[in-house]
């Protein structure tokens, strides 16, 4: 209902550009369709040596206001090093797909390529009906669908995790595909409640008309069918803002399936912090459970 029409699916038509061998993975960078002439590309990385299929993970990039950066920064070839994460977890064993959200590095169409082009991205969909989420969702949907294509993924243990824009999206990508059945979400957690502040605000790819009049995150976590969820934040980060109380609502929701870590700090995914999440991620994806 708030999401819109969702866009249209159509084959993938797979194509690898490049495949370079990182030690302990090969990372390719693929291309595949989301739409009707609309193209993608996104890093693949899957370690060598596999005993078998082994867990996916979709890795979500930040936004930072770094339009130029997207799938390079989370597989560790700019940016900030901690951000690496597809990079870290396929050292781990992890297959990792990490492409372009909408308006960043190769999807950014300004002159610079650095410009600042989802608020056009959102504007030009809520005349006609449509949102910048639902395009964002299903185009995590579509890399879901050419991870499990591959022989080398389990479908059945598919993750996600996130870091600021991302660890937003690791509350509502598994609403929208159940297929992903751990998730991540570190200093991305703050509710809509505690958004309307200067210093937050809403950003683009959640604007949905009247959403926020009578429901909040608690309700996208409600829409989980197995999906078990870390929520990582940062004391003094005030995009986690709200996290404990959130946390409340979600463990009322999700029982078990629900961790929260809280660490003294701010906007950051440290490697303390990442530790923590590739654990629970190993956890809940090898089918042991909680530690």
């Amino acid at each position: 209902m708030f999401l819109g029409p969702l866009p249209e699916r159509c084959d993938l038509d797979v194509e690898c550009l490049e495949r370079v061998d990182c030690g302990r993975y090969v990372r390719e960078k693929v291309r595949y369709s989301v739409g009707p002439g609309e193209r993608v590309s996104a890093y693949v990385c899957v370690p060598h040596d596999l005993q078998g299929p082994a867990p996916a993970v979709f890795c979500h990039h930040q936004h930072a206001s770094r339009f130029d950066l997207g799938k390079s920064e989370v597989v560790g070839l700019a940016g900030d090093p901690d951000q690496a994460y597809a990079h870290e977890l396929a050292e781990r064993g992890f297959v990792t797909i990490a492409p372009d959200a909408v308006g960043f590095e190769e999807r950014n169409w300004s002159p610079d390529g650095a410009g600042n082009v989802t608020w056009f991205e959102l504007s030009t969909r809520l005349v006609r009906g449509r949102t910048l989420l639902a395009s964002c969702l299903h185009d995590v949907s579509v890399a879901l669908d050419h991870l499990i294509s591959r022989p080398e993924v389990d479908a059945r243990r598919i993750g996600f995790i996130g870091h600021s824009y991302g660890g937003r999206m690791a509350f509502w990508a598994p609403a929208h595909d159940p297929r992903i059945v751990a998730s991540v979400s570190n200093c991305g957690c703050i509710p809509y409640r505690h958004s309307y502040t200067h210093d937050t605000g809403i950003q683009a790819e959640f604007v949905l008309p009247g959403f926020a009049e009578q429901h909040d995150l608690e309700d996208v976590v409600a829409l989980f069918d197995r999906t078990a969820l870390l929520i990582s934040a940062g004391t003094t980060d005030k995009w986690s803002r709200g996290a404990e109380e959130l946390f409340v609502g979600v463990q009322r929701l999700l029982g078990d399936r629900a961790e929260l870590a809280m660490y003294d700090a701010g906007h950051v995914f440290t490697p303390v912090m990442r530790e923590r999440a590739y654990r629970f991620l190993g956890e809940r994806l090898s089918g042991r459970g909680p530690a």
